[in-house]
Order: structure tokens, then C-alpha cells, then sequence
């Protein structure tokens, strides 16, 4: 969409003025300062990036989400947050963005399509699930293959559960499955862990959670859902399948911050460091979810720290006016 489709989308936008927020990402971070940006009265663009809508878009019942009982389905609930955020007058534009000049103000933000300008610029890109990259593991997803335990766990009530990963995460996730599924196997590459030794003696003492050392999975089969999983031996390529109602992948998480490299501080793994609240390493830049929340990646989080980041900038965009 370009910026002539923006201003027919909203009669208040001029296409040759500068938003005074942009958002960059959509998922509940990027909707829900949408939602609080707009209703402020700022010109507030979301750019939503190559998956409108974040993780949540491949997620299937989301049960944890406040509010929704009986639970909502990712993409309906994703949609609602969108329709809302425009509602208040929230222009939203399904495009990527491959450029970002944080050097001076207005500040510069490019898409494929468009270059836009803005006062302040609130990044809610979050951070994509590492994947195993093998066969059936995209066919799965949302029906067995899951990378959040706390967001899928319940389902897979008296189910086999595999974890796969050697870390604190994975050893996290694989205690917490032990309250759901009839038996936890935990699947390392090495034959030794490197998540704390805390979590590694909980696990070693949990009468659900088993090993299987020096070992991958190869494959994933099933019908409409897992079914069984084939476990390939590193050391000497011998293959075994396991039943397993669920396949958990607990080998890290991504943050989407290229673009932003050399413009923001970040840590030695990519995730924005924030100087104080919501605030980035650039006066006037934000940020808000996933992109820097590497410990708890859940959906009611991040829509909580974009209303944290969507009141800092308001406040931020006033007082900047009284100094000017």
C-alpha cells in the first residue's frame, strides 16, 4: 500500500507529512500501541512486516489470552487487534521494512515500496522460534510441533511429549510438560547439557523426564497430527521412531533486528537493550515485545509492553514540543 492508499485510509493523514509515530512490526506489541498511540491523537502508521499479525498468525487456539474463556484462535485474535487499532485511526500498511536512518530526525524509514518520515519510531519486530529444518516439521506446526510450552502445554494432556534442545530453556519447558503429557523425552545432539546444573538436576530427578543422548530428530510423521517421530543416533546414524503426540523445539529464539544493526545497541544476541522503560540506546526510538523480552515471549507481555512503550512516547513527543 502506498501512502496515497494510507490517507484514503484515514482522511486525517497527510501522505506528505511526517507520522508522528511509526511502528514497525504488528503482534500484539505493534497493535496494542497502535491502539494507545492513535487513541492520543498522534498520526500513527504500522508497518507489519513480512507476517501481518507476528507468531500468533500460525498459532491455533490461544487459551491463555485474557478475556477469551474459551479460548480464540491466534489469527482471529490478531485480526480483532488489528481492526481496533484502526478503529482509532491507525494506519497500517502490509509492508516490509529493509531500511531504517536513525542518524537524524525526521527519522528515515524504507519499505520495498515507500520511504516514510517520523518523529518517533516504536519497533515491534519480536523474535522468531529457531527452527529444526527438517522434513515435516513446517506440515506440523500448530498440529504437534509447537515452540512455546507455557502457550501450548495443556493441550497435550496424557500425550509422549518430546523436547528438543540442551539449555535452561529447554529444561524449563520439559519440567513444565511433565504436569501435562504421560512422559517427557528430552532429545540432545551431545551427551551432556548445558543448562544450569539446578534445572539439570530437576530434570535428572523427574521420574517423567528421559534422555536420549547424541541424538537428532530426523523426521516427523502423522496423519492430522504427530504420531510418531524418527530419532537418528549422531554417532553411529542409527535410526529409531517414538510415539509422540508432541514435539516441543526449545533450541532459542531469533530476534528480527538486522535492519537495525549498527543504528541501536543490542546484546551479544540481538535483542535491543533498553536504556530505561521502553526507551533504545536513540532518543526518540522505542521498542516493545519480543525484540528485547527474551525471558518471557508471551502474547498478554507483549501487548503490555507496547502500552508502556505507546504512554512513553506520548509523553516523549510532549515534552520534546514544550522544549521546542
Amino acid at each position: 500500500m502506498s501512502k496515497i492508499a494510507a490517507k484514503e485510509q484515514n482522511h486525517d493523514i497527510d501522505r506528505n507529512e511526517a507520522f508522528e509515530v511509526i511502528i514497525i512490526g504488528s503482534g500484539p506489541a505493534g497493535y496494542t500501541a497502535g491502539v494507545y498511540t492513535s487513541r492520543a491523537k498522534l498520526r500513527t502508521l504500522i508497518i507489519s512486516g513480512t507476517l501481518p499479525g507476528g507468531q500468533l498468525m500460525t498459532t491455533s487456539e490461544v487459551e491463555n489470552y485474557p478475556g477469551f474463556p474459551n479460548g480464540i484462535f491466534g489469527p482471529e485474535l490478531m485480526m480483532n487487534m488489528r481492526e481496533q487499532a484502526e478503529r482509532f485511526g491507525t494506519v497500517v500498511v502490509d509492508d516490509e521494512v529493509i531500511r531504517v536512518d536513525f542518524s537524524k530526525r525526521p527519522f528515515i524509514v524504507t519499505t520495498h515500496s515507500e520511504n516514510y518520515e517520523a518523529e518517533s519510531v516504536l519497533i515491534c519486530t519480536g523474535a522468531s522460534p529457531r527452527k529444526l529444518g527438517i522434513e515435516g516439521e513446517q506440515q506440523f506446526a500448530g498440529r504437534g510441533v509447537s515452540y512455546c510450552a507455557t502457550c501450548d502445554g495443556p493441550f497435550f494432556k496424557g500425550e509422549d511429549i518430546v523436547v528438543v534442545g540442551g539449555g535452561d530453556t529447554a529444561l524449563e519447558e520439559a519440567s513444565f510438560l511433565t504436569k501435562f503429557g504421560k512422559s517427557v523425552k528430552i532429545i540432545h545432539r551431545r551427551e551432556s547439557l548445558r543448562g544450569s546444573k539446578i534445572l539439570q538436576q530437576k530434570a535428572f530427578e523427574n521420574p517423567k523426564i528421559h534422555f536420549l543422548w547424541n541424538s537428532v530428530v530426523a523426521d516427523i510423521k502423522g496423519d492430522k497430527k504427530i504420531g510418531t517421530i524418527v530419532i537418528k543416533d549422531i554417532n553411529n546414524g542409527k535410526q529409531q521412531i517414538i510415539q509422540a503426540g508432541g514435539l516441543f523445539v526449545a533450541i532459542g529464539h531469533e530476534p528480527n533486528t538486522a535492519i537495525f544493526k549498527g543504528q541501536l545497541e543490542m546484546d551479544d544476541k540481538g535483542y535491543i537493550i533498553l536504556k530505561s522503560q521502553t526507551k533504545t540506546s536513540v532518543e526518540g526510538v522505542f521498542a516493545a515485545g519480543d525484540v528485547h523480552d527474551y525471558r518471557y515471549r508471551q502474547a498478554v507481555t507483549a501487548a503490555g509492553f507496547g502500552c508502556m512503550a505507546a504512554l512513553d512516547v506520548e509523553k516523549w513527543l510532549t515534552e520534546r514540543r514544550h522544549r521546542n
